[in-house]
C-alpha cells in the first residue's frame, strides 16, 4: 500500500515539474525580442535655436546661447563651435570633450530651451499658405491641416514635396486621396526642416 502511494506521489510530482518546464518554455517563446535603440526623429540643432548649457559647479560656464545664422555658437574657453545639423547628444559630447581640456572631469548638460529653426513652407492652393513654424515632427497631412486645408481648386493628386538633400533638390510626389483613403499611408512622410510642400 505504501509503495503504491509513493508511486502515485512520484507521478504527481513528475507531472507538476513537466508542466512548469513547459510553461517556462512557452513564456520564453512568447516573449518579444528586446527593442533596439533607435535615433529616428532625433532633433537636429539649427540656426535661431536657443540652447541652455550648464557645467556642474561652474557658474561661469553655465549660460544660454543662440545658434547663429551660420550654425555656430560661441562658448567661453573654446570659442566658436559648429552646432547646426548636429543632434543634442552629439553636440553635448563635443562640448564636454573640448571643455575637458580646461576643466577636468567636466559634467556638462545641454538642452534646447526654444526651437526656432524648425519650419516648412506650404504653398499653392491651400487656405493659408506660408511658412509654418513647428515645435516637433509633423507629417504631410498635419502640415496641410495647419495651412487650413486644400481649397476646392486644388489638384489633390499632384501635390509635391521639395526637399534639399546633399546640395540637390529632390521632388517627392503626394496623392492626397490615395493617402487619406489608406491606400498609400507610407507616403504621409514626416517633413524635414525647410521642406516646401506645393499644392497645384
Amino acid at each position: 500500500m505504501l509503495e503504491t502511494v509513493s508511486s502515485v506521489m512520484l507521478k504527481i510530482v513528475s507531472l507538476a515539474v513537466t508542466a512548469v518546464l513547459c510553461l517556462g518554455v512557452s513564456c520564453a517563446q512568447a516573449a518579444p525580442p528586446a527593442a533596439l535603440p533607435t535615433t529616428v526623429g532625433e532633433y537636429l540643432v539649427g540656426p535661431g535655436d536657443i540652447l541652455g548649457i550648464e557645467v556642474w559647479k561652474d557658474p561661469s560656464l553655465t549660460r544660454t546661447v543662440v545658434v547663429l545664422a551660420d550654425g555656430k555658437i560661441v562658448f567661453p574657453l573654446i570659442g566658436e563651435v559648429a552646432a547646426g545639423g548636429k543632434s543634442v547628444a552629439a553636440l553635448r559630447s563635443e562640448l564636454a570633450e573640448r571643455i575637458s581640456i580646461y576643466v577636468p572631469e567636466t559634467n556638462l548638460t545641454l538642452e534646447v530651451k526654444q526651437v526656432n529653426s524648425l519650419f516648412v513652407y506650404v504653398l499653392g492652393r491651400v487656405n493659408n499658405p506660408g511658412r509654418l513654424q513647428l515645435n516637433g515632427n509633423v507629417n504631410v497631412l498635419q502640415a496641410l491641416a495647419m495651412a487650413g486645408g486644400l481649397n476646392p481648386y486644388a489638384k489633390r493628386g499632384s501635390i509635391k514635396i521639395f526637399r534639399e538633400e546633399d546640395g540637390a533638390t529632390r521632388i517627392i510626389p503626394f496623392d492626397y486621396d490615395d493617402v487619406t483613403s489608406g491606400a498609400r499611408l507610407q507616403d504621409n512622410i514626416t517633413l524635414k526642416r525647410s521642406d516646401v510642400l506645393f499644392v497645384p
